[in-house]
């Protein structure tokens, strides 16, 4: 299975994240953009898992605390890319968002898993290769209280790329 641990979103969030989809692929002259139940804030990405690796993520999950937090989406942006860029709504970066990432790093790192070195920079793609005259903005501050996290799986349904949550550890309070 592919797995990568993520955050999910509540209908509001999610249909103002579709907001900002539509009017980027209104503007664009390509792209696949993402579906919207597909949306969602990536803490860790674990590639390709066997039944004993998930049982090891799940446990990592579990082994961690975090509070409650409010998650803030602030602007647009963009990793640019020869075949279109991949088209993101920007988080802004908090001490709770940044200690929950560390501490699940360090839980997985703990189960035997390699995680990414770079710096965590907090996103939700969009779209995939856009190629669009757009540019970077601010929008208007939005967002939610996250209360817990989710362990997802990644896979092609009739050709549908589809994540499907399989295990969730919820906030310490």
């Amino acid at each position: 299975m592919r797995l990568f641990v993520a955050v999910n979103f509540n209908d509001d969030t999610r249909t103002k994240l579709m907001i900002m989809r539509d009017e980027l692929r209104s503007r664009s002259k390509k792209g696949s953009f993402s579906r919207p139940e597909n949306m969602h804030l990536t803490l860790a990405f674990l590639g390709e898992c066997n039944t004993s690796q998930t049982n090891s993520a799940k446990a990592a999950m579990d082994s961690i605390q975090f509070d409650p937090f409010y998650l803030k989406i602030d602007r647009t942006g963009r990793f640019r890319r020869d075949s279109g860029d991949i088209w993101w709504a920007g988080v802004r970066c908090s001490e709770a968002i940044t200690k929950l990432h560390n501490d699940l790093r360090s839980a997985l790192e703990k189960e035997g898993f390699e995680t990414e070195k770079r710096k965590y920079d907090p996103h939700i793609t969009l779209g995939r290769d856009v190629r669009t005259s757009e540019e970077q903005r601010s929008v208007t501050e939005f967002g939610e209280m996250i209360n817990e996290i989710e362990l997802m799986c990644s896979e092609r349904i009739d050709g549908m790329l589809t994540y499907t949550s399989i295990h969730k550890r919820k906030a310490s309070q």
